[in-house]
Formats: C-alpha cells, structure tokens, sequence
C-alpha cells in the first residue's frame, strides 16, 4: 500500500500545529502518521470532562475534527486547496473518566470536492471503542469561500 499523504510530514512537523488550534487547549497531540491515518491523543481530565465526571462529547468532536481536518489538508495540495469541515457526526458509545483516548482517523471517501474521514477513538488503557465519528470535508480553490 502506497501513502495516501500529498507529501512527507512528520509527527513534529504537525505538534507544531499545536499552538495554533482548539486542540492545544485540550491537551491534544499528534502521535502517529501511517500510510493511510493519522492518530492522535487527549487527556481525559478537567480540560475534556463534562459536569458527570466523564468524556465530554464535544471534546470528542473536537479531537475528531481536528484530526480528520488536519488529515484532509495532508493529502490535498494546499498551495491551491483549502480542506473545510461540513458536517461532523458522533456516536458516543461508552463513558471513560480518566486516562487518555486515542483517535484513528482514516479516509472513508476522497473525492475531488468532498473527503468524508472516520475517526475510532478508543480508551488507551483497555483498547475499547468509546466514540466513532466522521467529518465530511469540502476541497474547495485556495481563497474561496463556502
């Protein structure tokens, strides 16, 4: 299998996005660059809990957006592309409330206007699935907007 990724990037090249995006204020880091995923990490902690104690839903969301976004952009040519989130979706499937999850976002769909990438966020320590998501993405010309 060939990488999907429009051009070599590094786990470090992408940390340095970290300064300037959502995720940062969450504890959000990239960790893995496969040849068709990317994969990151979240604390569950005061930052990403609701008022229960447990895995904010949202906070999920924002770990899958940022990486399904991010992942989008590394297979376009994004000195003439611009990859922007459409719609998101998630299934909440099991509470987690402390530890780290993992999100594992791989295409679904790659088309020339529209990608659609799927992100299984699972629980670090047991392995168990607790949210899938997926993020429809427009490839729209560089400067134009939706």
């Amino acid at each position: 299998m060939s990488m999907i990724w429009h051009k070599h990037y590094t786990v470090d090249f992408l940390q340095g996005f970290r300064n300037a995006h959502m995720g940062v204020h969450i504890g959000m880091e990239f960790t893995e660059i496969g040849d068709d995923f990317l994969r990151g990490r979240m604390p569950v902690d005061h930052r990403t809990t609701q008022p229960f104690g447990i895995l904010h839903g949202g906070a999920s969301c924002v770990l899958s957006e940022t990486l399904g976004s991010v992942a989008a952009w590394m297979v376009i040519d994004h000195e003439q592309f611009s990859a922007v989130g459409l719609e998101i979706n998630a299934n909440h499937i099991r509470a987690v409330r402390e530890g780290f999850v993992i999100g594992t976002c791989r295409p679904l769909h790659m088309g020339r206007t529209t990608h659609v990438w799927q992100t299984d966020i699972t629980e670090e320590s047991s392995g168990k699935r607790v949210c899938i998501s997926r993020l429809t993405v427009a490839i729209t010309p560089k400067g134009k907007v939706i």
